[in-house]
C-alpha cells in the first residue's frame, strides 16, 4: 500500500465493491522454500468475509496448504504513466497512478462437495456480465467431462481479516492538473484499464 494517507483507505465497501468488480487478483503465500504467487479469478461473498477461488492440484500452493495459513490477494487495475506534462502547471516529475486493493487472512482448502458449487457460482457471476448473451452452464458439457475434470482442481476459501486499498489518482495535485492528467490518459495512456482509470481520476471516491 502507498504510504502517503492522500491515496490510502481503510474504507471497506469501498475497496471490496472495487475487488468484487476486478475479480482476478494475485494470491501470495509464504510457502516453505519462499514466497508462493498465483494468478487466480475470486468470488467474494456478499458480505465480504470471504472470497472462494479454485486452484489446479499441482499448482505449488495447492500442494502446500493443507490447513489454515495466512495468505494475501492482491488485486489491481486501472494504472497509467503520469507524464508532467499533462497536469499544466511547473515542477512536477513523472508518476504511476493506480488502483490497488490488498484482502489479507487465511486460506484454507474447502470440501470438495463444495467444488461444483464454486464453479457453477463463479461462472455465473462472470457471465452475467456478457448478457444478453446466454450464460454458459455445465449442463452443456459432455456427460461425464466436467467430473473428470473436477478431479484436477481444488477449493479453497480466503477468510478476510483486513481489506486495504490504494487510489493513487492524483488527488494530492490541483483539480485542474488532475482533471488534465485524466483526459491524457484517456487519450495516451501507459497501462491498463485506462478508460476505468482515467474516469476515477476524474471523480475520485472518498476514501474516508
Amino acid at each position: 500500500m502507498h504510504p502517503n494517507p492522500a491515496f490510502r483507505t481503510k474504507n471497506e465497501a469501498l475497496n471490496l465493491d472495487f475487488a468484487r468488480k476486478r475479480g482476478f487478483g494475485i494470491l501470495s503465500i509464504n510457502g516453505a522454500a519462499g514466497p508462493l504467487v498465483s494468478h487466480v479469478p475470486l468470488l467474494l461473498s456478499d458480505d465480504g468475509v470471504t472470497a472462494d477461488f479454485h486452484l489446479v492440484r499441482s499448482n505449488p500452493i495447492a500442494r502446500e496448504v493443507k490447513e489454515p495459513v495466512p495468505a494475501v490477494f492482491a488485486l489491481s487495475g486501472g494504472d497509467s504513466y503520469i507524464s508532467p506534462d499533462w497536469y499544466g502547471i511547473e515542477d512536477q516529475v513523472p508518476t504511476w497512478n493506480y488502483v490497488a486493493v490488498h484482502l489479507r487472512g487465511n486460506i484454507a482448502p474447502l470440501p470438495a462437495d463444495d467444488l461444483r458449487g464454486l464453479i457453477e457460482a463463479l461462472s455465473a457471476h462472470f457471465e452475467e456480465r456478457l448478457l444478453p448473451k446466454a450464460p454458459w452452464l455445465s449442463e452443456k458439457m459432455t456427460e461425464g467431462l466436467m467430473e473428470r475434470m473436477m478431479r484436477q482442481i481444488v477449493p479453497y476459501r480466503l477468510t478476510i481479516a483486513s481489506v486495504d486499498g490504494t487510489w493513487k489518482l492524483g488527488q494530492n495535485k490541483p483539480d485542474s492538473a488532475r482533471l488534465g492528467a485524466a483526459r491524457a490518459v484517456a487519450e495516451a495512456g501507459i497501462g491498463q484499464e485506462l478508460a476505468w482509470l482515467a474516469a476515477l481520476m476524474e471523480e475520485p471516491p472518498v476514501l474516508g
